[in-house]
This record gives structure tokens, sequence and C-alpha cells, in this order.
């Protein structure tokens, strides 16, 4: 009975920048056979010759096993290299600023995530991308503590979601910030007798002052500025308008919740006049001469109203030209937007 003896020769090579250590079993019986019998035989003769035919035994059986082991190598180093192709990466999206956007629509183990996150994030370095946008629904709340602990921060919440951002390159990032303004409308809505709808509100600064003021309120998401102002007289005193102009606006600062603010003055046409007042907002509301409204003590005080009053003033009497809107479409789409100038088509 003949023991086999195997030895294991290792060698490394580098695949796409990681190294493997690859070996094989070399079975040591064949030489050893091959020089017993070998050498008995050449006990019984004195020829060279026999001492020839055991070099060329040796030598080819040696060849056989190297191009064995060779092959077994090739093989291996192409299975190593379907290993590296296939990396488990988050579903993701990338934007036309070298940016990513991943995409989570089930739930998932934090654990998973982390590991997943922090391998995409080193391949996405390895593809030169930027910024990493993560959107997580009320469902995945759970993933926010992971991903802030990889460094990502806070860019905005809507009531659905939160959306997180990270900057992969070492670099001040240039990632563009959360709206920065509120968008307001002050409505002047001028009848035929040269009179204004005005209001009184229960709630907010104005509260139990008495001042008679303009219509106002906030331009929700993906309305225009001017049917904000329409809807805002239509909810507050029951007046239905047409708009005419924008009149002038102001810009203010840390006004709400640290953000800037932009208030749009904006000029509407009755088409009704019969007032039937938002009770939950508004005290009282009626039609005052414009005169009467800018003369109040309050406006008089503060020089924003004072200035607005002046020009509804100013256009009461036709010595005032606003902005009108003009219908186009973006740059970058075919969806409509208002451009509003004073440019007159001649």
């Amino acid at each position: 009975m003949h023991r086999l003896v195997f030895r294991k020769i290792y060698t490394s090579c580098i695949i796409r920048g990681r190294r493997k250590i690859l070996h094989a079993s070399i079975c040591t019986t064949g030489f050893n056979s091959i020089d017993r019998k070998l050498c008995s035989f050449n006990s019984c003769s004195s020829s060279g010759i026999l001492e020839g035919l055991r070099d060329k035994a040796r030598s080819a059986f040696r060849t056989r096993y190297v191009t064995n082991m060779a092959m077994n190598m090739e093989n291996s180093s192409k299975d190593l290299v379907n290993e590296v192709d296939h990396v488990d990466m988050l579903d993701a999206s990338f934007d036309a600023f070298e940016g990513v956007i991943i995409n989570i629509k089930d739930d998932i183990d934090e654990n998973v995530f982390m590991t997943l996150l922090r391998t995409s994030i080193s391949q996405w370095r390895k593809q030169g991308k930027k910024g990493v946008w993560l959107k997580l629904s009320l469902e995945l709340v759970n993933l926010v503590k992971p991903a802030v602990k990889e460094g990502f921060w806070y860019h905005h919440a809507e009531p659905t979601y939160v959306m997180l951002v990270y900057w992969i390159p070492e670099s001040n990032h240039t990632l563009p910030p959360n709206a920065s303004h509120r968008v307001g409308v002050a409505s002047f809505v001028l009848n035929s007798k040269g009179e204004i709808l005005v209001v009184q509100e229960k709630n907010g600064a104005f509260k139990g002052t008495g001042v008679w003021k303009l219509p106002t309120g906030t331009v929700e998401e993906g309305e225009d500025i001017s049917a904000a102002a329409v809807r805002e007289v239509k909810e507050e005193a029951g007046i239905e308008t047409e708009f005419m102009e924008v009149l002038a606006f102001r810009q203010s600062h840390k006004s709400f919740f640290s953000k800037s603010d932009l208030m749009f003055v904006c000029m509407l046409k009755p088409t009704s006049f019969d007032i039937e007042k938002q009770d939950s907002e508004i005290e009282a509301a009626q039609w005052m001469p414009v005169e009467e409204y800018a003369n109040q003590p309050f406006i008089k005080k503060h020089k924003s109203f004072d200035y607005i009053a002046k020009i509804c003033i100013a256009k009461k009497d036709n010595k005032y030209v606003g902005f009108s809107p003009l219908l186009t479409t973006t740059a970058t789409s075919a969806k409509k937007s208002y451009l509003y100038s004073n440019y007159q088509d001649l």
C-alpha cells in the first residue's frame, strides 16, 4: 500500500486591486514512486541509459503537473473576478450633476442598510460621484440614525418624508440649499367707486388692533402668485376677482423659522361685491375709500405700509403701471409659467 502525500503550493495574484492568495495541492507520490522504481531498475543495470529514462519520466510528470496547476489557478482567478464583479449595493439613480439618488422603497434592517450604504459610497467614490441624496419616507424613519452616523445630514423635511444628503469628495460641498424663502401675497382689490377691500384679522400680530389691512396669505406649493391672490380674497371675504397686475413686492429676512419672506402686492378687479367673511380668521371685512385706508395711524407710521398705500392711490389715479402676467414656458421644459412685466407687445 502506498501512502499519498499532498503538499500545498501557495501563490498570489492581484485581481482588480485586491490581493488574492491561491493554493493548490501537489501529490508527491508520483515522484517518489517513479524514483523508487527507476532506482530499483537501475540497481540491476549499470547502463547510463536508465538514468536518462528516469530523468525524462520525472520531467514529463512535472510538466503535466505544472500545466494542470496553471489551469486550476486560471479557473480560480476567474471565480475571484466574478466574486469581485458581484458587489451588493443600494438601488440608486444618477442625476446630471454627478449626484446619486438612493431609492429605498421597502423596509430594510438597519445593520444591512449600513453595510450596503458603506459599500455603495465606496463604489460611488471610485466612480467620481459627488452628492448623495437619501429620501426616507415616514415608514423608513429607523434608517435616519444609521445614515447620520455615516455622515449624512438633514437637508429638508416634508409631511411625508425627510431628505438627507452626503458629500463624497474631500472638499466643501456644492449641494443646493433647501428653499430659503416663503412667498406671500397682499391683494389690492379696487371697485369702480374707488374703494378697496379691507379686513381685520382675528389672529396674529393684528389681532385686536383695529387695523384695517389688505387681504393677505401664503402661496401654496405649485401655485402661481396670481392664482394665490385670487384664492385668498375668495377665502377671506367671499369676493370673486380677476388678477390684473403685480404692483410691487418686498423682501424681508429671518421672519419665519429663519427663512426669508417675499410679499407680492397684487391688483385684482372684483367681479362680485357682496362680502361673506371667513369666520375662523377674519373679524370684519368691508369696502373702504383708498384714502381712508392710507390715512390710518398704523399705515402712516410704518414706511413699508405707507409706500404700498401710496402706490395703491397712484394706481387708482392711473399714475402707476404695474407688472402684468405673460404666459410662457420654462427654459428647461414645456411647463407653463408666468413672466410678470409691464412690457407692451406693439
